[in-house]
């Protein structure tokens, strides 16, 4: 069907009462155009909501995007996150753990954290 004769079919239904399942469409149609008729009939039997579904129906006109399929999951590591320390019920909030790269150790960071800090502190005594 060409979508200049299903816009025309959507003015032959002008007027019924929406939503309409297929049935109510034909019906209403041999109140309107007999020629119609046959043509609603090949309408696929459910609900709609609007006259562009049944238009989209006759002749679509979306394209049909094809929903890529889902990925497979990963393998998981078997370790919960954290590490044993996920377990632990007792773990040290905060704590550094000792596992950090040799480029970058846990009290390097620590320090350079103390040093800024005090500097910040010694600002904001001297303004005030």
């Amino acid at each position: 069907m060409t979508p200049q004769r299903a816009a025309e079919l959507q003015v032959v239904l002008e007027g019924v009462r929406l939503p309409a399942k297929k049935r109510d469409l034909v019906e209403y149609a041999r109140t309107q155009d007999e020629s119609a008729v046959a043509e609603l009939q090949r309408l696929p039997d459910r609900e709609y909501s609007s006259l562009d579904e049944v238009g989209e129906a006759l002749a679509p006109v979306q394209p049909n995007w094809r929903k890529p399929d889902a990925d497979e999951p990963r393998d998981e590591s078997g370790q919960p996150p954290g590490g044993d320390a996920y377990l632990d019920p007792h773990a040290e909030p905060g704590a550094v753990r000792p596992s950090a790269p040799p480029s970058n150790p846990p009290q390097k960071t620590l320090e350079e954290q103390s040093k800024k800090q005090k500097e910040q502190q010694e600002r904001q005594q001297q303004r005030g």
